[in-house]
Formats: C-alpha cells, sequence, structure tokens
C-alpha cells in the first residue's frame, strides 16, 4: 500500500467517522464527567496508597 493509498483511506475513514458521530446531550456529557471524576480520583487514591506504603517502608 503506497503513501497516496493509505493518505486516502485515512480520508475516507475520517469522513465516516465523523458522518455518524453527534454532539452528546447534557445527560451523557454529565456521566461521561462522572466517569472521568471517578477514574481521576480512583488513580490517585492508588498512587497516594503506594506513596504512603513507600514513606512507612522507608523507601
Amino acid at each position: 500500500m503506497n503513501v497516496q493509498e493509505r493518505i486516502d483511506k485515512f480520508v475516507k475513514d475520517s469522513k465516516r467517522v465523523l458522518k455518524v458521530s453527534r454532539k452528546p446531550d447534557a445527560q451523557e456529557y454529565r456521566e461521561l464527567a462522572k466517569v472521568s471524576a471517578i477514574g481521576v480520583v480512583i488513580i490517585g487514591v492508588i498512587g497516594f496508597v503506594i506513596v504512603l506504603l513507600g514513606s512507612l517502608i522507608g523507601l
């Protein structure tokens, strides 16, 4: 597959994605924000526990 064919395929795939995508409504946006916030909190807690354990062990 040469460069021109790759570019054409990428443009075609991008147009298809843009055609089927839509703007989320307010409820979807809130749910996505909640899930993202929960993920950030979980990662933060895991990082805090690792640092806490490291300081207790003396690393």
